[in-house]
């Protein structure tokens, strides 16, 4: 390892980005790298999911070029760079046979989506949206259609959903799900977001397989186990992330349902840092922005000098779905509990509570969102 050489980030997304801003908060002169695989814009990625409703290209969502981000960070910006190994013993970040030092490595690599088996069978006619590229790959296929059909349920195939329908196209939702996010919501909850995004002319078929999926002309068909057929223009697959985790343990790293860090964000290797979606800290994968962001703060002290361990509050989620507005901030997983909801229509008010009483975890709907505050007060810290 060189004397001189840079604290390097692998990633641009918004783990890297907000780590490397942090840092230079606190250090100033301590050289800095970022690798980035894609083209290093930098850019919200929340807002890929209001797109549709704004009229918005990719280039609009993009707030800098790669080129702004290096003079405003002092850093190094590498673009359409592929890490293809870690060397941990020798300290090398190796870019097919080029070889780049590092003093520390911090992987933010983010999450990729899980993908349907017909995925590669229906090229540009199922895609999914992971980052600006394809959201404008996304809106490209989309010119001159009309009709979208949504599979997966999840928090991000119901944005999805509320957005393009405010963007003027016909949505249809499938998802073998009993009811919607039911990762994060009891079906009471559920059920009034069903009913304002339909009220809005989303279209569900829920608790349905998919038995398949084909290109009919200039479209596609989809045949569900129910007997259901429909028919639309194009595909959006949203159907779950998975952590990024190859690099890190290719590289003799520890992964589990993330790269494996400690309290101030360390891999088994003393080096190696890594936060954001691709980041498991005890035990925790938290793929949200308030969490990523906490933990950014963190780590910018760790490397310049201060050891800072990570704490969690817990964190309301607000969903983007203003069909029927949502903030949920869900119990962790493991705790024992049980859902208590009371409703005004579509004003729903969710408790898990344990056996004592105790509030683990909150989901309002519509007026009732205005009492986040107040419940989230109430809650033990996610990772105190």
């Amino acid at each position: 390892m060189s004397d001189n050489a840079p604290l390097v980030i692998i990633g641009t997304g918004l783990a890297g980005y907000n780590l490397a801003k942090e840092f230079r908060k606190l250090d100033a002169e301590r050289p800095l790298m970022l690798i980035s695989a894609d083209d290093g814009r930098f850019y919200s990625k929340p807002l890929l999911s209001t797109g549709f409703a704004k009229g918005k290209e990719a280039d609009e969502l993009a707030m800098q070029d790669a080129e702004a981000m290096a003079e405003q960070l002092g850093a190094q910006v590498l673009t359409g760079q592929q890490v293809t190994a870690i060397d941990t013993r020798e300290r090398l970040v190796r870019l097919g046979d080029r070889g780049l030092p590092y003093s520390d490595l911090v992987l933010a690599t983010g999450a990729q989506v899980r993908t349907l088996p017909w995925r590669e069978a229906l090229g540009e006619r199922l895609l999914s949206i992971n980052d600006l590229a394809d959201y404008g790959r996304f809106r490209a296929a989309l010119k001159g259609r009309r009709s979208v059909l949504i599979v997966g349920a999840g928090l991000i195939g119901c944005e999805f959903a509320n957005d393009l329908r405010l963007g003027g196209f016909e949505v249809t939702v499938v998802a073998s799900d009993p009811w919607l996010m039911p990762q994060l919501l009891p079906e009471q909850a559920a059920a009034a977001v069903q009913a304002g995004l339909e009220e809005l002319g989303v279209e569900f078929h829920l608790g349905c397989a998919i038995e398949n999926m084909a290109l009919e002309g200039d479209g596609l068909r989809v045949r569900l186990d129910s007997g259901v057929e429909l028919v639309a223009d194009q595909g959006l697959s949203a159907i779950g992330l998975v952590p990024r985790s190859e690099l890190a343990e290719a590289a003799g790293l520890a992964a589990g349902r993330g790269v494996q860090v400690d309290r101030q964000l360390r891999t088994s290797d003393p080096h190696v840092y890594a936060l954001g979606d691709c980041a498991e800290v005890a035990g925790l994968n938290l793929m949200y922005v308030m969490p990523l962001m906490t933990s950014a703060r963190a780590l910018a002290k760790t490397l310049s000098g201060t050891p800072t361990e990570l704490s969690y509050p817990a964190m309301p989620i607000m969903v983007k779905t203003p069909a029927c507005p949502l903030v949920v901030t869900p119990p962790l997983s493991g705790v024992a509990g049980s859902w208590q909801c009371d409703a005004e229509g579509r004003d729903v008010r969710a408790r898990f509570v344990d056996a004592n009483g105790q509030l683990h975890g909150f989901a309002l709907t519509g007026a009732a969102v205005a009492e986040k505050l107040q419940l989230t007060r109430e809650l033990p810290a996610w990772l105190g």
